[in-house]
């Protein structure tokens, strides 16, 4: 997951530290061009960035929210001067901070979504249970915390974190054990929980790390990722130009879920226009076009050179001319925690 990437991709503010993710393929979805104007939703460690800046005459607002990551692009801002804004936000934050900076409408806006791979490396970060550190997970290092939750939330919280954010079958199980050990030693590392999980879960050596599904669900709930995620969707139909690119690279099937239902809805796949029932109500117009096959999934050889690649999917769509269609409550719905019923877990 970390590495220098390809050397005709670095030509902008050296070297990357970690490998971008289908990287080729999402500057061919954006149509990356000469005077265009981009919006990188998920700075990180730059990779897209750099690629999108090595393109002569664009220019770049990258968004991050974690202050490590801004301060660590203080050189590449420098470099770049007045063709790179770089902003301390959240990506659901990128039509007020587009709106604030006044350069008018993007002509591609991209967003990498999850936890970066230098995020996992670092333990004093508490997003990793391969290391020993605060059960933190905290993006920007403020707010509540995964030990916040497991020591304070209720059963039933817990319980539907896990199972939804997680896709934890054992759900019920592992917020039953949560409960009953905090009562005597508080979860504060990544490692105490950690070693309940390996306790309660049965797992084989060839089993993913029985932790997994669990740190992921916590890390979405700490960070809000999913409700993230669908105010950036909405805010990228505002402030696209018409014919600008919206490419967005998930690695989870929650995320890809919400990208491929909001791409669906938008684009109006699926309805027969021309054969509406009387009395039916008229969809709405498509506010934005797919691009090519959908999603666009990583070949061997990025794989190989790149295990974080493998889960990728990158999705791509053209903004239209039709009026944003903003936060409708179907689209809030795709991130919604629901009341879920602990039958069967």
């Amino acid at each position: 997951m970390t590495g220098h990437g390809d050397d005709h991709n670095l030509a902008v503010g050296g070297p990357a530290r970690h490998i971008p993710v289908l990287l080729d393929e999402v500057l061919a979805g954006l149509n990356v061009h000469s005077g265009g104007l981009y919006l990188d939703g998920t700075f990180g460690a730059g990779g897209y960035a750099r690629a999108i800046l090595n393109v002569a005459g664009t220019r770049l607002i990258a968004l991050d929210r974690d202050p490590n990551a801004i301060a660590s692009a203080a050189p590449l801002v420098a470099q770049m001067g007045e063709r790179l804004s770089l902003v301390q936000t959240r990506f659901g934050d990128l039509a007020k901070t587009v709106r604030e900076l006044n350069l008018g409408g993007l002509d591609g806006i991209t967003l990498d979504i999850g936890v970066s791979s230098m995020q996992l490396d670092e333990a004093e970060r508490g997003f990793s249970f391969r290391f020993d550190g605060p059960l933190d997970m905290r993006m920007e290092q403020a707010g509540r915390s995964a030990a916040d939750i497991v020591n304070e939330a209720s059963e039933e919280e817990i319980a539907n974190i896990l199972y939804y954010y997680g896709e934890e079958r054992l759900s019920r199980r592992i917020a039953r054990a949560i409960v009953h050990d905090r009562e005597t030693r508080p979860f504060t590392t990544t490692r105490s929980l950690a070693g309940l999980l390996e306790r309660i879960i049965p797992h084989k050596p060839t089993d993913i790390h029985p932790a997994t599904r669990t740190f992921q669900a916590l890390r979405i709930a700490v960070n809000d990722e999913l409700g993230e995620l669908v105010r950036a969707l909405a805010g990228a139909e505002e402030v696209l130009n018409e014919g600008g690119r919206l490419a967005i690279v998930t690695f989870h099937s929650l995320e890809d879920r919400i990208v491929k239902q909001f791409f669906a809805a938008r684009s109006g796949r699926g309805q027969a226009r021309s054969r509406l029932l009387p009395g039916e109500p008229i969809p709405a117009p498509q506010t934005f076009d797919l691009i090519g096959k959908q999603p666009v999934i990583a070949g061997p050889e990025e794989t190989a050179r790149n295990p974080r690649a493998r889960s990728a999917k990158l999705r791509t769509a053209a903004r239209t001319s039709a009026p944003a269609r903003g936060l409708e409550p179907e689209l809030l719905a795709l991130a919604a925690l629901p009341q879920l019923s602990h039958k069967g877990r």
